[in-house]
């Protein structure tokens, strides 16, 4: 692997994500043997906003794999409270650190923080922009319980504006052969602009908008379900209003294929009832499982030197 950081899912290439999902199913199968792989080794978390499965699952990952975790959970316990920029907080967390692990609410912020510091930084999630590691989860589940990252339909639904976990997964499925996008949304919540042009036009790629989730269920592959993010909303009478638009239930997973995945990047709302817990198709629970055994193989990936800036 080429390059230090990972801060967008391009930053891999196709050959080594399937290194990655290759390792990462290597772990899954024999966790033992890879508890001391990071022994002496310290990764920094640094959260400027919330996150629970995010945060946890990086310091799960990291604590079986025999290292230690330093870091903070939100912005005020730490000395941005006092004025200090991204800069300078990497530069120094990297004199600590072998590894950092980024979350902010400003786009770009991880790559800011990428060119003050001294060790490889992951973005764990900036904005509404990218959130590669969790297109590292997406990607090994669909892999793992599906056999097959093409020719699939893919549905995603909620908030596709705003939400980070799409924008990523878009860019990275478009990649590979024979994928199609059905993106269910809002009016106010479609894709970007710049997604819909710099990606989904200008690859040419099969995929359409619609409004309903109902009448495009049948045909789904996978389904992924967003909530509406109310922390990125300006106006709180425009969440409320959209809030509750898509709401996936029994009735509705009625109309969907027997085989549909149904993944969630979580937290959920009430975007899922509770009641579809129970369907064999929703795995939104197992797709966190994958999701720290893809950042244990990232990250032993990484401090093993093999990511080279």
């Amino acid at each position: 692997m080429e390059s230090k950081n990972l801060l967008e899912p391009m930053d891999l290439t196709v050959e080594e994500l399937e290194e990655l999902f290759d390792l990462a199913e290597k772990i899954m199968e024999a966790p033992e043997k890879y508890t001391e792989a990071c022994k002496g080794k310290l990764m920094a978390t640094l959260f400027y906003e919330p996150s629970t499965r995010t945060r946890f699952s990086f310091e799960a990952a990291m604590l079986r794999l025999g290292g230690q975790n330093i870091g903070f959970s939100e912005a005020g316990s730490s000395s941005v409270a006092k004025g200090e920029s991204i800069a300078d907080t990497a530069s120094t967390v990297s004199c600590y650190a072998d590894l950092i692990v980024m979350r902010h609410p400003k786009e770009g912020a991880p790559r800011v923080a990428a060119n003050s510091a001294r060790v490889p930084v992951i973005n764990a999630g900036d904005g509404g922009h990218q959130h590669p590691t969790q297109t590292l989860t997406d990607l090994m589940t669909i892999r793992s319980l599906r056999g097959s990252l093409t020719h699939m339909t893919v549905g995603l639904c909620g908030d596709l504006k705003f939400g980070r976990t799409v924008h990523s997964l878009i860019k990275a499925l478009s990649r590979y052969e024979g994928v199609r996008f059905v993106l269910i949304s809002p009016e106010e919540l479609r894709v970007p602009d710049y997604v819909r042009k710099e990606i989904l036009d200008k690859k040419g790629l099969d995929y359409r908008e619609v409004e309903q989730m109902d009448e495009v269920l049948p045909e789904l592959d996978v389904l992924y379900m967003t909530r509406v993010q109310k922390e990125r909303f300006f106006n709180e009478e425009d969440y409320i209003r959209l809030k509750d638009r898509f709401i996936l239930d029994e009735e509705k997973m009625a109309l969907a294929g027997e085989k549909m995945m149904v993944l969630h990047p979580l937290p959920r709302v009430n975007e899922i009832a509770v009641e579809v817990d129970k369907d064999p198709r929703a795995l939104y629970f197992e797709q966190a499982r994958y999701g720290m055994y893809i950042r244990m193989a990232l990250i032993m990936t990484m401090l093993q030197g093999k990511r080279r800036g």
